[in-house]
């Protein structure tokens, strides 16, 4: 296999964090609380809204990843609407394909805001961690 790359604790061991000459590093504003959706949001779509603020804080920017989480939360809105006209109508194909689209449009958004596992390890705010054996026993210890 040619040259892998690095794991990230060993980046971050020898203070590498895929730096690149000429490429300035930009600190993101942090967010306060919870802000308002640029529009109206039904449910759904707000309960997103407000658990990405929540959990997303750290790696969200008010400034320019706002409108692609409204517009996730709006899809999250319409997913919604579609999926009770799916329910309700069982020959209903079209309106059933466009379900599965408008699911995978979300799941994609959502990965560009950073919320699956891979994604925010390679933003840097999570990792995987292997306890070693001594961690394990010692785990399994407190655990009862």
């Amino acid at each position: 296999m040619a040259n892998p790359g690095k794991p990230a604790e060993e980046k971050r061991r020898i203070g590498s964090r895929n730096y690149k000459p000429g490429v300035e590093v930009i600190e993101l504003e942090k967010v306060v609380g919870v802000p308002d959706p640029l529009r109206r949001l039904d449910e759904s779509g707000l309960e997103l809204w407000r658990r990405v603020w929540g959990m997303g804080s750290n790696w969200i920017s008010p400034n320019t990843d706002i409108d692609l989480l409204q517009m996730v939360c709006e899809q999250v809105d319409e997913r919604d609407l579609l999926r009770a006209f799916v329910l309700e109508n069982i020959d209903a194909r079209f309106e059933r394909s466009a379900l599965r689209e408008l699911e995978k449009s979300i799941r994609s958004n959502l990965s560009l805001l950073g919320f699956t596992p891979t994604d925010r390890m390679k933003l840097g705010v999570a990792e995987v961690k292997r306890l070693n054996v001594v961690e394990e026993m010692m785990a399994r210890i407190n655990n009862g």
